[in-house]
């Protein structure tokens, strides 16, 4: 028989690892009596874990929630798997880096030392956006905030700050936003409320950091369903100007007189056809096609417009603008 200490380990572990276990069972698989089963379960009480008896037929125990967090038990790949969350943790943007590193460095001195390895082989460099400046960090209240009512399926209040404040004088402030929220985000350091706005009758993306919640939140609703039914491919879609699917409303080709090999690197989700030693065909998106024309320009070589007709009207007005921009001005 194990010793005591070795015994709760596995008792612990045992009730972490499914909801409900018959007594019997229980005190079969540790290989004790049951009145040693109910000891061992006694002292996991004192030490703060919530075992609840079952009753029922061959009567049982369940782990439930607690009022405060006891002592946790995780397997191998359940230890890594947060370690490696912790260790990203910094470019999420809910303002948690403090607590992530310190809930890291607890986890880390607990770790047997086959893990440990495996954990300081992984260097992670966390950035909080792709913006040269760091990005805004959302409150981690608010964030809490918005999930609860995406779970309770209850219509949301809040203050939106606008990017630029308009000066509409005083006691002129914006009525609250209404929204449905259906979905909390993360992307590239920001976080994003996707909800149906009530006032405006269509679906809107709002940053979590520009959101100020209102209480009490408003009635339940039935959630509407996502355009897509896909929230990840809805939202890459706003942000490339197309409301109907992720992909960029404006798509391309042009012939570059470079090799493929030195396009390829900076030719981000589009696709590289090598023609020749200094020549390939590059066809990629954008959100429109002047900046899809200036784009393909980028590269400081020759360019063929392939097609779309509208991709060659777009090269020959930013043509034109260049021209203009290059003439000289009188003083």
């Amino acid at each position: 028989m194990q010793n005591t200490s070795a015994r709760l380990l596995s008792l612990l572990s045992l009730l972490q690892a499914r909801r409900d276990w018959p007594g019997a069972v229980l005190a079969e698989r540790l290989g004790v009596s049951p009145r040693t089963l109910r000891r061992d379960v006694d002292r996991l009480r004192e030490l703060g874990y919530p075992v609840r008896a079952v009753m029922g037929p061959d009567g049982g125990y369940r782990l439930d929630a607690g009022t405060r967090l006891p002592p946790l038990l995780f397997d191998d790949e359940q230890a890594v798997a947060l370690a490696v969350a912790l260790r990203t943790a910094a470019g999420t943007g809910a303002g948690i880096e403090d607590g992530a590193a310190r809930a890291l460095a607890t986890l880390r001195q607990v770790m047997p030392a086959r893990l440990r390895h495996r954990i300081d082989a992984l260097q992670v460099t966390a950035v909080a956006g792709s913006a040269p400046r760091p990005q805004p960090q959302a409150d981690t209240g608010v964030l809490m905030a918005l999930s609860a009512a995406v779970q309770a399926r209850e219509v949301l209040r809040f203050d939106h700050i606008p990017a630029r404040p308009a000066d509409t004088g005083p006691g002129a402030a914006p009525p609250p936003r209404r929204v449905e929220p259906h979905h909390l985000v993360t992307r590239g350091g920001r976080w994003y409320l996707v909800g149906w706005d009530l006032d405006r009758e269509d679906w809107r993306v709002f940053r979590a950091d520009r959101v100020v919640p209102r209480t009490p939140t408003g009635p339940r609703f039935t959630p509407r369903e996502l355009p897509g039914k896909d929230v990840a491919a809805f939202l890459t879609g706003r942000f490339r100007g197309s409301a109907g699917s992720a992909d960029w409303p404006c798509r391309g080709s042009a012939v570059l007189h470079l090799p493929a090999s030195a396009v390829s690197p900076h030719a981000a989700d589009g696709t590289v056809e090598e023609l020749g030693p200094d020549r390939c065909r590059l066809s990629t998106g954008s959100w429109s096609w002047s900046s899809l024309a200036a784009a393909f320009c980028v590269f400081g070589t020759e360019v063929e417009a392939v097609g779309p007709p509208a991709l060659a009207e777009a090269f020959a007005a930013l043509a034109d603008r260049c021209a203009r921009a290059a003439a000289p001005r009188a003083r």
